[in-house]
């Protein structure tokens, strides 16, 4: 049993008195007069999120742009999140760079955190974040319609090929540890996709679990072709030397906003584009035949799961 089949049989109950969207898509939704609550909650721990090496700030910074990351999936403005945090010991030293790169994260994201709790224990880091949306307006998994277009924001695979390199005893560049310890949440992208996009969700597990996630949720298929998708020069180099695509196609933690949109929005999408100084890049097509085509890939490459 994987986290999503755990989540499924044991904690999507049905909630009748929910006025809003439940389990399911990168945030729950609530309805608060005529705006929508979009509430996140994740878990950074150590040794299986981050190397146990990582800076405090490093640590800070993932822990919470990875709950800024769903509130983008779902084109929410961040609002306001608690921390709950386990630590071995009380370190002060590691206690002030943990504190000033989150509240320098926090800042750049007019979120504001608002309470929480401490406890002793194996060091993990637990967020909760909420954002704002007008009411029936956020961006779903459940939206794409056969015929529409599959996007990515920017590159894939960096943050992965660092994690590959780390565990070969290997040195990352800069660029790629960077990527991997400090990801971009695509916060305004998310954003200027409001009305654009049809479905939507942020790439934390890997580009192929979490596409199907979109299809799962629309009852839809797609095809996409691995020669499509964006990569930096360094994952390029590392695929064309080892044939090795999962990288890319399943290695996680991009935090990039995989999405679909129908033919007509690209002038939309070209225009958010350059407004924004991104690239965003059409990598296949919803289809109505279910399950996730990948042309061009020889082999299986599974994404990351939790069990």
């Amino acid at each position: 049993m994987n986290e999503f089949a755990l989540i499924e049989k044991y904690f999507t109950w049905k909630n009748s008195n929910l006025n809003g969207l439940g389990v399911g898509d990168d945030c729950a939704l609530i309805v608060a007069n005529n705006q929508q609550l979009a509430v996140t909650v994740d878990t950074l721990i150590e040794g299986v999120h981050f190397p146990v090496n990582t800076t405090p700030q490093d640590i800070a910074y993932k822990a919470l742009a990875v709950n800024l990351s769903d509130l983008a999936a779902m084109g929410a403005m961040p609002w306001y999140f608690s921390l709950a945090l386990t630590l071995p010991s009380i370190d002060e030293q590691w206690l002030k760079g943990f504190s000033q790169s989150l509240k320098a994260l926090a800042e750049q994201h007019n979120i504001y955190l608002i309470g929480g709790d401490t406890t002793k224990g194996a060091l993990s880091i637990t967020i909760n974040a909420t954002g704002t949306l007008t009411k029936d307006q956020a961006l779903l998994r459940s939206g794409a319609k056969v015929g529409d277009y599959v996007f990515v924001s920017n590159t894939l695979g960096d943050a992965a090929l660092a994690w590959w390199q780390i565990q070969r005893q290997q040195v990352p560049s800069i660029s790629l540890l960077a990527q991997f310890n400090c990801p971009q949440p695509q916060v305004k992208l998310g954003q200027s996709l409001l009305g654009i996009a049809s479905s939507c969700i942020d790439i934390s597990d890997g580009l192929e679990q979490d596409l199907s996630h979109i299809l799962t949720h629309s009852k839809v298929g797609a095809s996409i072709d691995v020669n499509a998708l964006p990569l930096s020069a360094e994952v390029a180099a590392h695929i064309a030397n080892t044939q090795d695509w999962c990288v890319a196609v399943s290695g996680g933690d991009d935090y990039e906003l995989c999405f679909t949109a129908p033919k007509m929005q690209m002038d939309a999408i070209q225009i958010i584009e350059k407004k924004l100084h991104m690239v965003i890049t059409k990598i296949g097509v919803i289809t109505d035949e279910r399950g996730l085509e990948i042309k061009g890939l020889d082999g299986n490459c599974q994404s990351y799961r939790h069990f």
